[in-house]
């Protein structure tokens, strides 16, 4: 058991609190037992499970634990102390990992089914993306794709806000100008939002599978990003509000599009009698 928190195996888990550190090795830590369940269920790339037991009394918590023993994942076992040092939850559980980032190669990236993509241009806010993420996933949304100077879906809010969505979800990252040339060369349909948009977001019917792309939280989408776009929609304002917040705004049009899909979905069924 180690038991010093300037052991090498841990200092290097506790780096990964920063960013740098999670891009130069490609890997992230996981803390929690839902977290590391979901990570587990959902096939991650874990390579690290650390343990602490003396602070492990969710008997899921021990079954997971044996399952990686079989599984021959490395097992690190850390004393309590030494846990809460690398925590950063109130009453840490014991249980944490560090895994494998995954991302897939824009080019790599085809619609598939509805309701498609959702790209996010230069979101700032870990907790919005992490929300955005769990959104996704709940609408069935294939992945994200983050363009530009966006935060990191590997940042611990992040990881917390998705609630384990972000094992579900596929992860992409582009340039703006990748992004325009993918676009073309696949033939996407690009639905954007501005509150100067003249067309009101349940005034149509989106052709699915389509992408929806997202501004920043504090500029939204520039001209040139919305002159990408093929549509462009609004969302009613009838208080002293001028915005919503990215990931609410978000979330109210990819449930839009899933009511209309789930809509066009029982007309057919309706007409064919299927």
């Amino acid at each position: 058991m180690i038991t010093s928190s300037a052991n090498p195996t841990v200092r290097q888990i506790r780096a990964l609190r920063q960013r740098k550190e999670r891009e130069r090795t490609g890997q992230f830590f996981i803390e929690g037992v839902r977290l590391v369940g979901e990570a587990v269920q959902m096939g991650a790339d874990v390579e690290v499970l650390v343990v602490a037991p003396d602070l492990l009394d969710s008997p899921f918590a021990r079954e997971l634990v044996c399952q990686q023993i079989a599984a021959r994942t490395r097992i690190i076992e850390v004393s309590a102390d030494v846990f809460t040092e690398l925590s950063q939850k109130d009453g840490p559980q014991g249980l944490a990992a560090v895994a494998r980032q995954r991302w897939v190669p824009l080019a790599d990236i085809w619609l598939g089914p509805p309701p498609g993509w959702v790209a996010l241009m230069e979101p700032a806010d870990p907790g919005n993306l992490g929300t955005i993420l769990r959104t996704a996933d709940a609408v069935g949304v294939a992945g994200v794709i983050l363009l530009g100077a966006a935060t990191d879906p590997y940042d611990p809010a992040a990881l917390r806000a998705s609630m384990g969505a972000i094992f579900a979800v596929q992860l992409a990252r582009a340039s703006f100008a990748e992004f325009a040339t993918w676009k073309y060369d696949r033939g996407a349909f690009l639905v954007g939002a501005s509150d100067k948009a003249a067309t009101d977001y349940q005034a149509i019917t989106y052709p699915q599978p389509l992408v929806l792309l997202m501004g920043s939280e504090r500029q939204g989408l520039s001209p040139a990003q919305q002159a990408l776009c093929d549509l462009m929609v609004s969302l009613p304002m009838r208080g002293r509000s001028d915005s919503l917040n990215l990931a609410v705004a978000t979330s109210v049009l990819l449930y839009e599009m899933l009511n209309q899909g789930r809509s066009a979905a029982n007309f057919e069924k309706t007409t064919t009698g299927r």
